[in-house]
């Protein structure tokens, strides 16, 4: 069989399509570029907000084109989780599998071909859709948490933490097979372990995967601001296969906001935070993602905010508008804000930290980073594309150009000295 596959959303999501794709080769499958080539279409789908469901439904729609002959349409992941009628609304799907049912996978597409596919999906039998230098590994699966904006605990349950063990398994594998960055993920990588070690664990898995024999380096995404506690920032500066990134989503600065928003925390203890991480770690680099636009809030709100940016001064930051999604407790509450309000203090909030960004950039020239790691090459500009710890993958956070001495091939160490500098990227040579 034939197989042509599209994952959508998060990069939790893409770790489900590897775990996908790699039963389907287990059993023999071949996956394919083209939809034209495929026995069997298949849509891993996001649903966190509108504008992904919509993504979603005009890809099922854009592969049922594609359908003739005995050609299968598998739709799977977070919209067939979250909507139960879909099957009449889309009449072109042959088959839906939400994230409930995933442990069945071989029995449904057996039952849609006829076939004899044996086997669940694992962990170490996953399809790398990343370069080698790298890997996604999802040590959890949905949320305690209780976010008045959010949807994952409708789609994605409660925390299901996997086994420090398995994860370890998991780590070491990847690391023999070349992997330098190892990036863990989770709704809530803080909580991780919570649910079957009656704690939080996430320290206690780092210090066994650093045990880890090899020249890699750990990323954490996804930590809540009030469980980044004294534990983990000591063992992320005592540990050098720890990268000092801080991925902190605070959504938002104002008390009576976070209040709402049932985010535990308010702005001094965040302050406190962040003080506390440059303190002990100064080249470590902060992140976080927020929401303008939440129900209730206040251009004095806003101004205040882009004080706190200020003060804070994140390295990184990016925001959303808030998405009003049902089931959740915020598409109730009264005082909605309208579209156009919203996006101008999206505008405003980006602004603020595009100057800030564009500042501690430029103190990087005529310094010299160690340990970049190759990540392709740009051929507009004849230029190498390189991250270190300072970028998460994806493009979320920009990138580094170099002018190579040498040919190089991804995932090769560079040492650069960095000569130019905007809000988003550093160019420099290798030296």
């Amino acid at each position: 069989m034939k197989i042509y596959l599209i994952s959508l959303g998060c990069a939790k999501n893409r770790v489900d399509s590897e775990l996908i794709i790699g039963l389907l080769e287990k059993n023999k499958a071949i996956l394919v570029d083209e939809p034209n080539e495929a026995d069997l279409l298949m849509v891993n789908t996001c649903a966190f907000i509108e504008s992904a469901r919509k993504e979603a439904i005009d890809t099922i729609l854009s592969l049922a084109d594609y359908k003739t002959g005995n050609k299968k349409l598998v739709v799977c992941g977070c919209l067939p989780q979250r909507y139960d009628n879909l099957a009449q609304l889309l009449p072109e799907v042959d088959a839906f599998i939400p994230i409930k049912d995933y442990s069945n996978f071989s029995k449904i597409i057996n039952n849609l071909y006829k076939s004899d596919y044996q086997g669940e999906l694992s962990f170490l039998n996953k399809h790398i859709s990343t370069p080698n230098y790298m890997r996604y590994i999802k040590i959890s699966e949905g949320c305690l948490n209780h976010c008045a904006f959010c949807a994952i605990p409708l789609i994605r349950g409660k925390l299901k933490s996997r086994t420090i063990d398995d994860i370890v398994n998991e780590v070491s594998q990847a690391v023999k097979d070349g992997a330098y960055e190892i990036n863990l993920i989770s709704q809530d990588t803080t909580r991780y372990g919570y649910d079957i070690y009656k704690e939080n664990s996430i320290v206690n898995l780092l210090a066994e995967i650093v045990k880890i024999p090899g020249d890699f380096k750990v990323r954490l995404l996804y930590l809540y601001p009030d469980i980044v506690n004294d534990l983990l920032i000591q063992f992320i500066k005592n540990n050098s296969k720890i990268m000092p990134y801080f991925d902190i989503p605070i959504q938002h600065s104002e008390d009576s906001l976070l209040k709402a928003m049932n985010r535990r925390g308010n702005k001094e203890y965040l302050l406190d935070l962040f003080r506390k991480i440059k303190k002990e770690i100064p080249n470590a680099i902060i992140r976080t993602t927020l929401i303008v636009g939440f129900p209730g809030e206040t251009d004095l709100d806003i101004d205040n905010l882009i004080e706190f940016i200020e003060e804070v001064k994140f390295d990184r930051l990016g925001a959303f508008t808030y998405s009003k999604e049902e089931g959740t407790k915020g598409a109730k509450m009264p005082n909605q804000i309208k579209e156009r309000i919203k996006k101008t203090r999206y505008n405003k909030v980006m602004q603020i930290q595009e100057n800030i960004a564009r500042k501690k950039q430029e103190k990087y020239i005529n310094t010299i980073i160690d340990d970049c790691f190759i990540t392709g090459y740009d051929a507009e500009n004849l230029m190498y594309l390189a991250r270190n710890y300072m970028y998460a993958p994806d493009d979320i956070d920009g990138v580094i150009y170099v002018a190579a001495k040498d040919e190089h091939k991804l995932g090769d160490l560079v040492k650069i000295k960095i000569k130019d500098a905007d809000a988003y990227s550093l160019v420099g040579e290798e030296i």
